[in-house]
């Protein structure tokens, strides 16, 4: 059995406006239905995958088991990073945790926010790669390249096996070096993949970055349980390194082993890419269900708000994403650059460089409709059995108007079932919890008002989710 290794940090701030710090690329449905993360926990299961590991941070932790328990998937363990270290110490903390229980495993490590349309060609693709994994190489896997891409690094085979024998990793290259190793047939695209047993993984790290395995040791062995998530230790953890498992290790390593993938491959590292893996039509253009073309060539055009039209006219080789707090427009060619309007909109000290509209909680969701001096208008989802905390605000009354599902309010020592079109008022200072106990989602209007109408306005009492 392979135990995936899914990696779901990051913060995609080449997707912006979609993808923001609080809610990150791999968790949108950016090609398909389901999202990129969804996506990569399908394609790692099923016949020779056991459960997954998945590691993230303590703000994603309630999105990754919602989006897993939507697909049915039950992973073997969710663990907590409490800081981002890059990959190489969260790949050696999955595998410490593997060790414990099963020191014979094997571990493909893939990040959660790649497009692999063909999951059986990618399958097969691992499979090719298991002997040399088990015979203690370190298998890397490669992407056939279509074009002389500057954004990736790439890997230089030493010969044409599958799999075979990998000679380097190169740093990414200039247009005309990519050239050179695109017609030169033997250098892959880096995907970052990695397929490994825990005792080849172990010895690695032993001989290329020993002054990690002490306190990656720690993190896992005093790591805390926490509902359904491990939290990893954050004294330990913070004594790592921030590097990558391609620094720390692989390019050190001298038992690599390379195995090539020819099917269609994305890292989605920019609106070009969104644009080019979404079939664009005869005139180069992408169109969202809200959005529309005249005269237009090589073009994006997108909205997320379905009540938000964008219509584009005589645009070449342009991008232009719609959200409901922010609209990006920019030339095709300029899509890596979209990071520095985040850099920008942070030093504006602007919300919507890192706060997705959306506010996403492990009871359902909120967003803000309206926003005034000393008034605030809320649409509220709640899921089917989920709860919020039972609380109190101490500069805020709330008005609460049940518009779709039943909602079961406490209010002080009052219990009552509130149904769509009636209402509840919740005074300044008042103990009160919000419940769904119906079988489908409650969405209710919450009008705030107030002195003071921030997030942080909250003195919780009991919480299922152990928040603070």
């Amino acid at each position: 059995m392979i135990y995936p290794v899914i990696l779901c940090g990051g913060s995609g701030t080449r997707l912006w406006p979609l993808s923001r710090k609080s809610y990150p690329k791999q968790f949108a449905r950016l090609t398909g239905q389901e999202s990129l993360f969804q996506a990569s926990a399908r394609r790692l299961s099923g016949a020779g995958f056991a459960p997954p590991i998945i590691l993230t941070n303590s703000d994603f932790r309630f999105i990754v088991a919602e989006q897993l328990a939507e697909l049915g998937i039950s992973p073997a363990v969710i663990l907590i990073e409490p800081e981002g270290r890059n990959t190489a110490p969260a790949v050696l903390a999955a595998t410490l945790w593997l060790a414990e229980t099963d020191p014979d495993a094997s571990l493909l490590v893939a990040p959660s926010d790649h497009v692999v349309p063909d999951a059986d060609a990618f399958r097969a693709a691992v499979s090719l790669g298991q002997s040399a994994a088990a015979a203690g190489d370190l298998v890397t896997f490669g992407i056939t390249p279509d074009r002389p891409e500057t954004g990736y690094g790439y890997l230089e085979r030493a010969d044409h096996n599958a799999p075979g024998k990998l000679a380097r990793f190169v740093e990414k290259p200039d247009e005309a070096r990519a050239k050179e190793m695109l017609k030169a047939g033997n250098y892959l695209w880096n995907a970052g993949i990695f397929l490994f047993t825990a005792a080849a993984i172990q010895a690695a790290f032993k001989a290329h970055a020993p002054e990690m395995l002490a306190p990656c040791a720690a993190a896992v062995s005093e790591a805390r349980k926490d509902l359904d998530f491990l939290r990893l230790a954050p004294g330990p953890w913070s004594k790592l390194d921030d590097i990558s498992i391609d620094y720390a290790v692989m390019e050190r390593a001298k038992n690599l082993a390379v195995v090539p993938f020819s099917g269609q491959w994305s890292d989605l590292g920019g609106w070009d890419a969104v644009w080019r893996e979404s079939s664009p039509d005869a005139d180069g253009v992408v169109a969202s269900t809200s959005a529309s073309a005249i005269d237009c060539e090589n073009t994006l055009l997108r909205s997320e708000n379905e009540n938000l039209e964008v219509v584009g006219i005589g645009l070449k080789n342009v991008i232009a994403v719609a959200m409901p707090d922010a609209v990006l427009v920019a030339d095709m060619s300029r899509a890596q650059d979209v990071k520095q309007a985040v850099t920008l909109l942070k030093s504006k000290s602007a919300k919507q460089a890192e706060q997705f509209p959306r506010d996403h909680r492990p009871w359902g969701w909120f967003e803000t409709l309206s926003l005034g001096s000393r008034f605030q208008v809320k649409r509220i989802m709640v899921h089917p059995g989920a709860a919020l905390s039972l609380q109190s605000h101490v500069h805020r009354s709330e008005h609460w108007i049940v518009v779709a599902g039943s909602a079961r309010v406490t209010v002080g020592e009052t219990v009552s079932l509130v149904t769509e079109n009636q209402s509840v008022y919740i005074p300044l200072g008042e103990k009160h919890r919000l419940e769904n106990p119906g079988k489908v989602d409650l969405h209710l209007i919450e009008v705030q008002t107030g002195a003071y109408l921030g997030e942080d306005d909250i003195t919780r009492y009991e919480d299922v989710y152990s928040r603070d």
